[in-house]
């Protein structure tokens, strides 16, 4: 008995973190809804390099499809997307660390900062974000209004005709 009680204790809080999620908004570009443009997200860290997934090794997560190079990186994404997904839904870093949304990224822009994957519009947005520090602070500061502007929009809402919380 005290097994199951766990198992469902462990459901619900799958259930819970998985309906947190579900707000969260992925860039997917201006077509379609495939994340990164198709790159593999656990071979920037598996790797270190920005390498191009497959339709054939796909996965769906939070609205969008992910592609990956192989079923392995598939499968290791399956276990802990939030481990490998670029930060900020994949838009770009250094617009988020403004308070904008940047949807146009290049996903050979990158960089990982304290184990987390940041996504830029072009290869000097990257660098830039990677060595002025202020950058990181900026976006985690900022990310929560972008979000929110991004799920209004999702929704079809005026997020400027939203009331302030």
């Amino acid at each position: 008995m005290r097994a199951a009680g766990m198992a469902a204790a462990a459901v619900i809080a799958a259930t819970s973190a998985t309906d947190a999620l579900a707000d969260d908004p992925v860039n997917t570009g201006y077509f379609g809804d495939v994340a990164i443009k198709g790159y593999d997200p656990v071979a920037y860290f598996t790797q270190n390099e920005a390498v191009e997934g497959s339709p054939k090794f796909s996965h769906r997560w939070l609205g969008a499809t992910w592609h990956f190079a192989s079923a392995e990186h598939r499968d290791l994404f399956m276990q802990s997307p939030a481990q490998y997904a670029p930060q900020y839904g994949g838009y770009c870093a250094d617009g988020v660390s403004f308070g904008t949304v940047t949807t146009n990224i290049d996903p050979k822009a990158w960089r990982i900062i304290e184990g987390k994957l940041y996504l830029s519009y072009d290869p000097g947005a990257a660098e830039g974000f990677e060595k002025n520090s202020n950058k990181l602070a900026e976006s985690k500061k900022h990310w929560s209004e972008v979000q929110s502007v991004l799920v209004s929009e999702k929704a079809g809402t005026d997020w400027r005709k939203m009331p302030k919380q």
